[in-house]
């Protein structure tokens, strides 16, 4: 081809068997690449160093004649001055990757699939607070260059605008991630070192009334499936908040009534033995079994369990103010409180501590120690007839308002 034209370059064809290479005559070093499958491309060939080299410029059309042009006069103005174009493409693509892998969410990203999954099967909470929320605008930033004074504008504007215990959360997530980047060579140092939580923490000792618990499970049952079932059987089992909502078919055994929370479930990583209820056996042959087969009993797809918890929360309380008793509120709670309820409630009808701590899959307290060591009696009729008592108590509590008596 002798000089390019726009017109010379469009009706170009390409060559199924070979890939072309077509010289410019008036700029030499100047190539239109055709593939056989006709796509085309722009390219400077020159040499550096005593060797041939290639340098692309662009693909055709997105890049025109008269811009590749002009790109080539500029590579080969280079090259004329001792200098490698691209070698220093492949320089400055290197240092960007590099710099890529030094963003905060980078860093996040590998922090969560190296440690954080490995270790802990709270990594999805760690995820979240480390990539979105009040960290989002850093996702994009150089971790190196991120501060003292950078943490404590974040911690403090949680506690300023009343999430203290939040900031608490968020500040131990990014400790941990400071931490394993200074031990990866990441950073020299972590901004976190020396710093403090922001809040003293207090814990919690909040028990439902019993008009607050009718009033949960009464909103519940207008919520339905899945998040208000859901709701129900951690108010009769007193089991964690992932364990009900994360629970598959495949851990229940109804012929013996019993639900095995795997070990890979627990919180202790001690597989864990819930004694089921009639209330319970109820509530769960009564639940729609999503997916093919059905793996989760709360889920609105069929792959992954519920989300959406907080809003769902936050809705069910709502609903909870119109069953309270005339002249009363239900005061602020989480789901975690249920689960103390649960406890309270069993003592209250005069189940035994010990008894208590093993439906709950406590180690500690009763069972700390040496008793753990040698305490192997797993309490399964006793269980089993708490888990019953407690049901029978919540059904009748939930049949009439005139039958509430308000701790």
């Amino acid at each position: 081809m002798p000089a390019f034209t726009a017109r010379a370059v469009e009706l170009q064809k390409p060559d199924p068997g070979k890939r072309l290479e077509i010289a410019d005559s008036t700029l030499p070093g100047f190539y239109l690449v055709v593939q056989p499958s006709g796509a085309k491309s722009w390219a400077v060939r020159y040499r550096a160093d005593g060797k041939s080299r290639k340098l692309t410029l662009g693909p055709y059309p997105r890049l025109g004649l008269a811009d590749a042009r002009e790109r080539a006069r500029t590579a080969l103005q280079a090259v004329s001055e001792g200098r490698d174009p691209a070698g220093e493409r492949t320089a400055v693509l290197q240092e960007q990757a590099a710099a890529a892998r030094l963003t905060f969410g980078a860093v996040v990203a590998d922090f969560i699939q190296r440690y954080a999954k490995p270790r802990n099967r709270s990594w999805p909470e760690a995820e979240r607070l480390l990539s979105r929320g009040d960290l989002a605008p850093w996702q994009d930033r150089d971790v190196r260059s991120i501060g003292r004074r950078d943490v404590l504008d974040v911690i403090d504007a949680m506690v300023e605008r009343g999430a203290p215990v939040q900031a608490n959360r968020q500040f131990a997530a990014m400790r941990k991630l400071f931490g394993w980047a200074v031990e990866r060579g990441i950073l020299e140092t972590s901004p976190m070192a020396t710093l403090k939580p922001p809040s003293p923490e207090v814990a919690r000792d909040r028990v439902l009334t019993d008009a607050e618990l009718r009033a949960i499970w009464m909103a519940a049952s207008e919520i339905g499936y899945p998040f208000g079932h859901a709701v129900q059987l951690l108010i009769l089992t007193g089991q964690r908040r992932a364990e009900v909502l994360e629970a598959e078919w495949r851990e229940f055994d109804f012929d013996y009534r019993q639900w095995t929370i795997p070990r890979q479930r627990a919180k202790n990583d001690r597989a864990h033995v819930v004694a089921l209820s009639e209330a319970v056996v109820a509530i769960l042959s009564a639940l729609p079994r999503i997916g093919q087969p059905a793996r989760f009993l709360f889920t609105t797809t069929g792959a992954t369990p519920f989300s959406g918890i907080s809003k769902a929360t936050e809705r069910l309380s709502k609903l909870a103010a119109a069953h309270m008793p005339a002249g009363q509120e239900i005061e602020p709670w989480r789901l975690h409180d249920l689960r103390r309820t649960f406890a309270s409630g069993c003592a209250r009808l005069g189940v035994g501590i010990h008894v208590v701590e093993k439906i709950l899959n406590h180690t500690s307290g009763t069972f700390g120690g040496i008793v753990g060591v040698y305490q192997r009696h797993d309490f399964a009729d006793e269980r089993q007839a708490a888990q019953s008592k407690w049901a029978d108590f919540v059904t009748k509590l939930c049949k009439s308002a005139a039958e509430i008596s308000d701790r």
